[in-house]
């Protein structure tokens, strides 16, 4: 599938400076190179994804991983993903060539999903090394909603449709 362009690997983000000695999961993630392949393959429509929403979740997630590629490849950087021994994911890492990287969790949307997901997010920036901490650029949590905002703990809620905004 992958040689045809139907789906993508997502490599996993190593950022060579944890400060435990947590093991890192290396196995890649795969997304759709365009989600509505599957949404299609599926026969879904709006009503049945509104009425399904972990399968409407993951095809947000691929949405979004789609996205963050487009915008990350014109910096030359690349879209990771992070998950450890302990259980702590981030849905992407994107990194560009000089080491500068943001972190980002996909949710639909409301407050509870996005309290924990800026809770993973916060907990990998607190396992980076000083160095690692220093080139982080932004903890983010994407959205399907319209409003985007800095929380007080300093993690930016982001509308998806904000995402290439200027």
């Amino acid at each position: 599938m992958s040689r045809v362009f139907v789906v993508e690997e997502q490599p996993a983000w190593a950022p060579h400076h944890l400060r435990s000695r947590v093991r890192l999961r290396t196995q890649p993630k795969w997304h759709f190179v365009d989600p509505s392949l599957a949404a299609a393959a599926l026969g879904a429509t709006t009503r049945t994804l509104l009425g399904d929403l972990n399968t409407l979740g993951l095809l947000f997630e691929s949405l979004c991983i789609r996205d963050l590629r487009v915008y990350s490849q014109a910096l030359g950087g690349t879209v990771y993903h992070y998950r450890d021994e302990v259980g702590l994911e981030v849905d992407a890492v994107v990194e560009i060539a000089d080491g500068r990287w943001a972190a980002f969790e996909v949710k639909l949307g409301g407050t509870a999903h996005i309290d924990t997901a800026a809770a993973h997010l916060t907990a990998l920036a607190k396992k980076v090394s000083a160095q690692r901490a220093d080139q982080l650029t932004s903890l983010n949590v994407l959205t399907a909603g319209t409003t985007s905002y800095t929380r007080p703990d300093g993690v930016n809620v982001v509308a998806l449709g904000h995402l290439g905004g200027a």
